[in-house]
């Protein structure tokens, strides 16, 4: 069974989902995938106490605080391989960025393999079905083009921004992934 509740960003709504103990998904409304970690209905249930918990997070990142990503209980559905790129996201700090390649490269010395395909790490990183709270949104491309983002190239600016990473270093490509 999952429970959903809306959290009111300055980005817009944000769709929080919760297996009863732990979040499960937060999507911006529109973001691709939404709702994908969902496999049955849903029942609206706002006064969970984890939806209060992730209301009290997201209103003090949203107010400049830096609330860390453990002090929520998250557990978001996916495999082996994407648990570990999530795994990577969550220690990703605040106002850094980390391109896909670093990802693959930091896998890859985990795991004694010789490479980690970039581009597999990139379809872990948008299938990430907790926005925001793991911060997908810092990670960029090697060369500095913001690609990637599920929930919309503006509103990866804007989050980076947010976090104050100066993003005159990095461009929108002009086709590709983020758009």
């Amino acid at each position: 069974m999952h429970y959903t509740t809306n959290y009111s960003s300055p980005l817009g709504s944000i769709l929080l989902a919760s297996d009863g103990e732990s979040i499960v998904g937060a999507w911006l409304a529109g973001q691709k995938h939404h709702g994908g970690a969902l496999k049955d209905e849903a029942v609206r249930k706002d006064d969970l106490p984890v939806f209060t918990r992730a209301r009290n997070w997201l209103d003090r990142y949203f107010n400049g605080d830096k609330p860390a990503v453990a002090a929520l209980p998250l557990a978001p559905v996916g495999g082996e391989f994407r648990q570990t790129v999530w795994n990577i996201l969550r220690e990703t700090p605040y106002g850094k960025t980390l391109a896909y390649g670093d990802i693959a490269r930091t896998i890859a010395a985990k795991t004694g393999k010789e490479r980690v395909s970039a581009q597999a790490v990139g379809g872990a990183v948008g299938h990430n079905p907790i926005s925001i709270i793991i911060p997908c949104h810092r990670v960029v491309g090697a060369n500095g083009s913001l690609t990637g983002y599920a929930g919309g190239i503006d509103k990866k600016i804007q989050l980076l921004k947010h976090e104050g990473v100066a993003t005159s270093r990095f461009f929108v490509p002009l086709k590709g992934t983020a758009l």
